[in-house]
Parts: structure tokens; C-alpha cells; sequence
């Protein structure tokens, strides 16, 4: 072996000082031109993979929370479609005397592109009321379906059914429909009484097909959903599985924490993404096999073989300007996904280079753009949530107090006292037209004290001047501003329950006072009052359902516009003690007309 070495060393000796130095200045040249090709090229291999692999996968995660986002919002349209069947309908219906079915009817009818049927059924698993289809099949036993005994065993809980085909009524189409179903625990009342009860809502699966069917992810990737046992509930492959054409990994997938994995399945590696979906423990699954390497293709090697022999000749002068024009590209993109992700937003992203690399560059720019859209969507849509929130609460005016005020009008101009009709009615146009201020929410301290005034000569004549008011405004609080209809509905209360029982000496007050940054106005009566515990529970977001008499907007709606409006630092503190009388103190934010002019632009649409 030693020798056969030495003879082949002595040979290359011999051939090198045979050679002139064009010859052997060419091939040095092409041998470092070589290395340094190959050295260059698995540099850039290596970093566009690892590079290619991190953007896959954080694309993956964002199609994936894109996917969860929107099945996230049909499940909550459902969760919202429950919700209003059961605190508006079934809360406030008495089976004994009026039926569910009405109700159920219209809001079928206002979200019947998603739902297929809503059903409510007794403990016994006897049909109570259902829409659109009220006759139930003879064959069908809902107290033996998982969903009808889940809702029983876990009342406190939502549930989601997996797939199947709505087989609980007839149906004059003979329609197969797929449904998924969400049953919850409710309470019925009949004749006065409270009993058990499941609420059924069909969902059309074609719903939850539409959020996952056509979502796209690197090298021919796809999403499916599991539950949290791993049954598949879509598949893009669901038939070929079902038939036992096609295997997947769902079991094995249903014990993966959030986030990325990589499993050989079927002999492939591939790597695989979960995001589990929340209120249902449903995992969102996106599969992507994993990109074949060019060395493991024979005509790519053959083609690299080709081209670096190709390459050693002319590589001398366009080496530094060809791996410019291959690195520059991917390098820029790289630099603006570290800008990315260290949170900077006016960042481009370069559409230059090769076709791939300008393909890729064009999907991150269209992530970045539909990313940027979502959260300004998501802002507008909580900015507008927030404005309608405040608008709901505040148009909850009791209609009762302008019939009865009528009434009064009527009764005093047809027994002559034409002196106490005209006040009433005054002070009722007065009340109403700084009710509606222009649509104003921040009005002058001085028009709701007036607001506050009009209302209890109103309630005074009313009640034939049972009961004394006081309105005062103390020092300091000359051109503030408070929230328009924040005291009307506390002197409600105070009429309603504090003088109720009261013979004689009756006095409600309002004061208003500065202190500090802050505005409090107390509503004080000294009629029964309440003991502490009650008091502190009117305010609690836990209380118990108490009867709706009173005030129509209620001492908790007026606590919960404060606080939407100025924070959660502002709202109402309720003091009162049997016998003694109630205070309601209302805290505000101390403003003056240009404050409060800020406000006003909030809430110009």
C-alpha cells in the first residue's frame, strides 16, 4: 500500500513540473474557486434552511391562530345563540303559561345560515319546545345521547358534540344534515317552580368545514380537528379515512401540547403544529412534511454536478457578484423578520432575488399585512363594542314613569287643577329635553341637577307631597360636567323603595361636592334603608337575580356606565342600614368644558 503511494506522489510530481504556470495558476485558481463555491454554498444552504424552517413553522403557528380566530368566533356566535335562548326565553318564560317556541322561532330565523335546530328538553328527555322543527321522531331518546347526559352531569359547563347526522326530528325533506351539537344545563320554570332542563343547539358542520376547507400551509401541508380524545371532527382526507383508505396521527397528535412537534409517521418526517381551540378542548392540527433535500434528488445531483464544472472555469470574476445576488436577497428578508419580531412596524419586506425567494418574500408581506389588518379590525370592533354597550345601557329607560306622569296630567286636567297639570307637564318637557341633550353623554352638572329637580316635582305631585327634596351644588363645582342620567335612576330607587312606607317627614336629597380631582354627588333618603350585606350585593357582578321593579335603569346599570365611561376607579358606593336610610354616592372624574369635549369626540361614530 506504501509503495503504491509513494508511485502515485512521484507521478504527481512529475505531471506538476511538467506543467507551465498558466496551467497550473488555472487549476489552483479553479481549485480554490471550487472550495469556495462549496464552502459558499453549503453556508447558504444551511442558513436558508434553518432560516426557511423557523419562517414554515411561524407561518404554520399564524395560519393556525388565523384558523383558530375564526373558529373561535363561530363557536362564540353559537355560545351567544345559547346564551340568548336561555337569560332572554327560558329565564323569563313560565311553561305553564306561555311556550318557548316563539322565541326560539325568531332567533332561528336571525341566525338559520349557521344553525340547524334549536331544542329545549325536560330531565326526562321530553321535548319542550324546539325551532324550526317541532315534532320529535318517535325512535329518538335524547335522555340516552353523551350530549343530553354531559349537560345533566356538568351543568356548569358548555358542550361540544363531535359530527354526526341530526337524527331527533322529522324532517319533511328527509334531509341528512351533519351537525355539531352544543348542550348546556338550564333551569325551567312551571307553575312558579324551578326543574332541570337541556338546551340543544345544532350547529351546521358545514360551518366549521368552511373555517378549516382551503387553508394552505408550506410544501402541500393541510389542517385538521380533533377533540380532545382524538376523534377527527374535519379532515381534509375525511372520507379516505373514514373508508380506511388513509391513516392519520389523530391519537397520537390529541396528547401534543400547543406549540410545534416533529414525528415520523408512515416512514415521513413531518412536522406538525397544534393550537387548541378554546371552550371545547378541540385541537386545530397542521401538518407539514418536511422539504426533501437536494443532494437526496439524482437530477438535481446530476444538475450540481454539472454546474459546478461548469462554474469552475468561470467563477474567478463572478463569484463575489453571483453569491451577492443569491445571499443579499434572503438576507434582507431575514433582517426584516428580526424586525419583525423585535415589534417594529414599518418594516418592508423585499420582493427581489430569485423566484422562490421573491415567492416567499410576497407571503410574508401578505402575513404582515393581514396581521396588521386583523388587529385593527380587533380594535374597531372592541372600540364599537364598548359604544354599544354604552348605548344599550343608557336607552334603558323605564317607560312606566312617562305613562304614569300622562296619567296624572290627564286625571289633574279633568278634576280642574289645571295650575298642577301645567307644572307637571313642564317639568316633564324640561326632564325629557335634557334627557335626550342632542345625544350628548356628558352634559353641565347643572342641567342633570336640573334634570334631577324636574323629576322630583314630578314624583312630588305624584305622590301628593309625601316626601321633601333638597338639590344643592356645593362650592367648586361651577362649570363641571358629570354623565347625563346618572342620578334620575337613584332618586328612582329612593321614591320607589326608601319612601314606599313612609307616612309622613319624607326627605330626599342631592348634594353635589368637589374633592380634588373628583366629583361626588350623594342621593340620600331616610326611608327604610337595608342592611349592609344587601347593599354591598347590588353592586356585585355575582348578585342574585332580584325582581325588576323600580328604577328602570337600576342602580347597577348606572355603576356599570360610570365605569365603562371613566374607568374602574369611578362607579358608585352604596351606605345604608335599616331604619336609618340609604346614600348613593356617585364618584366622577372632576371635568371642565374642555375635558368634557373630548368625550363628546369619543363618541361621534
Amino acid at each position: 500500500m506504501r509503495s503504491v503511494l509513494k508511485r502515485l506522489a512521484g507521478r504527481l510530481t512529475e505531471g506538476y513540473r511538467g506543467m507551465s504556470i498558466q496551467l497550473v495558476l488555472s487549476l489552483s485558481f479553479t481549485a480554490v474557486a471550487l472550495a469556495g463555491i462549496l464552502f459558499l454554498g453549503a453556508s447558504l444552504l444551511l442558513r436558508f434552511s434553518d432560516s426557511a424552517q423557523r419562517m414554515t413553522q411561524e407561518a404554520t403557528q399564524r395560519v393556525l391562530a388565523q384558523v383558530n380566530m375564526n373558529l373561535d368566533s363561530y363557536l362564540r356566535r353559537m355560545m351567544r345563540v345559547s346564551d340568548t335562548v336561555y337569560y332572554r326565553a327560558i329565564k323569563k318564560t313560565d311553561l305553564t303559561q306561555r311556550s318557548l317556541a316563539d322565541a326560539m322561532g325568531l332567533l332561528y330565523e336571525e341566525n338559520r345560515d349557521a344553525v340547524v335546530s334549536i331544542a329545549v328538553f325536560n330531565e326526562g328527555g321530553g321535548l319542550e319546545a324546539a325551532a324550526p322543527l317541532s315534532s320529535a321522531k318517535a325512535t329518538a331518546f335524547p335522555n340516552e345521547a353523551s350530549w343530553f347526559r354531559l349537560a345533566l352531569e356538568k351543568m356548569e359547563n358548555l358542550h361540544f358534540s363531535t359530527p354526526h347526522i341530526q337524527e331527533l326530528f322529522d324532517d319533511p325533506d328527509s334531509r341528512c344534515r351533519w351537525v355539531v351539537s352544543l348542550s348546556r344545563h338550564v333551569q325551567l320554570t312551571r307553575g312558579g317552580n324551578t326543574e332541570r332542563g337541556v338546551l340543544l343547539v345544532d350547529m351546521s358542520f358545514g360551518g366549521i368545514a368552511q373555517v378549516c376547507r382551503d387553508v394552505e400551509l408550506p410544501n402541500g401541508g393541510y389542517v385538521y380537528l380533533i377533540d380532545r380524545f382524538g376523534e377527527i371532527i374535519y379532515h381534509p382526507r375525511q372520507q379516505l379515512i373514514y373508508s380506511g383508505l388513509l391513516e392519520e396521527n389523530n391519537l397520537t397528535a390529541a396528547g401534543y401540547a400547543d406549540g410545534s412537534h416533529n414525528e415520523r409517521f408512515q416512514g415521513r418526517d413531518r412536522e406538525v403544529a397544534v393550537k387548541t381551540v378554546g371552550y371545547t378542548g378541540w385541537k386545530l392540527v397542521g401538518v407539514t412534511p418536511e422539504a426533501r433535500l437536494w443532494w437526496e434528488e439524482d437530477s438535481l445531483l446530476l444538475s450540481g454536478v454539472s454546474i459546478l464544472l461548469f462554474s469552475a472555469f468561470l467563477m474567478a470574476f463572478l463569484n463575489f457578484r453571483i453569491s451577492a445576488y443569491i445571499s443579499d436577497p434572503i438576507l434582507r428578508l431575514d433582517q426584516a423578520v428580526k424586525a419583525l419580531e423585535a415589534g417594529r412596524e414599518d418594516v418592508e419586506i423585499g420582493e427581489s432575488g430569485c423566484d422562490e425567494v421573491r415567492r416567499l418574500g410576497r407571503s410574508i408581506a401578505s402575513m404582515v399585512s393581514t396581521m396588521r389588518h386583523l388587529m385593527d379590525d380587533i380594535i374597531q370592533q372592541e372600540e364599537q363594542k364598548r359604544r354599544s354597550e354604552l348605548e344599550v345601557l343608557q336607552s334603558q329607560i323605564n317607560p312606566h314613569f312617562l305613562y304614569n306622569t300622562l296619567d296624572s296630567v290627564v286625571w289633574m286636567t279633568e278634576c280642574g287643577r289645571t295650575q298642577e297639570a301645567i307644572q307637571m307637564v313642564t317639568s316633564l318637557a324640561r326632564l325629557f329635553r335634557i334627557a335626550l341633550s342632542r345625544g350628548r353623554r356628558v352634559i353641565p352638572l347643572s342641567d342633570e341637577l336640573d334634570h334631577a329637580r324636574h323629576y322630583l316635582n314630578i314624583q312630588q305631585i305624584r305622590y301628593k307631597n309625601k316626601f321633601e327634596t333638597r338639590v344643592e351644588a356645593g362650592p367648586g363645582t361651577e362649570g363641571l360636567y358629570t354623565l347625563k342620567l346618572s342620578v334620575q335612576p337613584l332618586l328612582e330607587n329612593a321614591i320607589y323603595h326608601g319612601m314606599a312606607g313612609a307616612e309622613e317627614d319624607g326627605l330626599i336629597t342631592v348634594t353635589a361636592r368637589r374633592e380634588g380631582d373628583d366629583l361626588l354627588i350623594d342621593v340620600s333618603d331616610n326611608g327604610a334603608g337595608m342592611p349592609p350585606e344587601v347593599a354591598n350585593r347590588l353592586l356585585s357582578e355575582q348578585r342574585d337575580p332580584l325582581p325588576a321593579s323600580g328604577s328602570g335603569i337600576g342602580v347597577r346599570n348606572v355603576h356599570r356606565r360610570i365605569q365603562l365611561t371613566f374607568g374602574e376607579g369611578y362607579g358608585l358606593t352604596i351606605f345604608s342600614e335599616p331604619d336609618e336610610g340609604t346614600t348613593v354616592c356617585l364618584r366622577l372624574p372632576a371635568l371642565d368644558g374642555e375635558q368634557a369635549a373630548r368625550f363628546q369626540e369619543e363618541d361621534a361614530p
